[in-house]
């Protein structure tokens, strides 16, 4: 495998960020007088925006209108303000692979769905905003991921062809954008994908850590 730059997911492959999400969700819910939600829950909505996120929450208990959806959009934004990045944690592995892939100067960009807002707040929070070139969030293009938009978008901003890109997710949305896009697509085992990992089958290249990926540096 040939790459000169790395797209990385945010959500479920950088970042465990599954109990400040819930706690954003329950006390969304509360505001709102709507049954809470478990962090098993949330782990199995998150991963395709906020928006899904809150709408999954509500239509529990019954159909959402689009007024109650922004209600619940709204109150989920404040709450999640004060909680991003409060207990969120980074996978095992993480720091060792963007070090060791900041230090063969290879340059990254973090693509998620999470709005762009509350991205740089966590990355910041978590020391990783230095690690990246380009940070693409699910409000920078007018498509979030599967589409191949943001993808797209980063490699213009790290200034690399798509085709000698690497990126890298814990779901199939991920997959799916990397092969839209035209780049090499990578899996982790891990992380928010609605209860069904990925297969290695599904990817170019699979490892069950992102520090494991820093193995293909030397065919870089």
């Amino acid at each position: 495998m040939n790459f000169q730059s790395i797209t990385l997911d945010l959500d479920g492959t950088l970042v465990d960020s599954a109990l400040d999400l819930t706690l954003a969700c329950q006390a969304m819910l509360a505001d709102l007088g709507e049954p809470t939600v478990s962090e098993s829950e949330v782990r199995g909505f998150v991963g395709e925006g906020m928006a899904n996120l809150v709408s999954r929450c509500l239509s529990r208990s019954a159909p959402t209108t689009e007024h109650r959806l922004g209600e619940g959009v709204a109150a989920f934004q404040v709450n999640y303000r004060q909680l991003n990045g409060s207990a969120a944690k980074l996978y095992p592995g993480v720091r060792e692979a963007l070090d060791a892939w900041l230090v063969a100067g290879l340059p990254m960009a973090c693509v998620t769905n999470k709005p762009i807002e509350f991205t740089q707040v966590l990355l910041e929070k978590l020391d990783l905003t230095r690690y990246f070139t380009s940070v693409v969030g699910g409000d920078t293009c007018e498509h979030k991921k599967p589409h191949p938009e943001p993808i797209l978008f980063a490699c213009r901003a790290m200034g690399v062809l798509p085709t000698n890109n690497l990126h890298i997710g814990d779901s199939r949305h991920d997959i799916a954008a990397a092969r839209a896009a035209g780049c090499s697509a990578g899996g982790v085992p891990y992380g928010y994908n609605g209860g069904k990992p990925l297969l290695p089958s599904e990817c170019d290249v699979f490892f069950p850590l992102l520090s494991d990926f820093s193995r293909l540096i030397d065919a870089a």
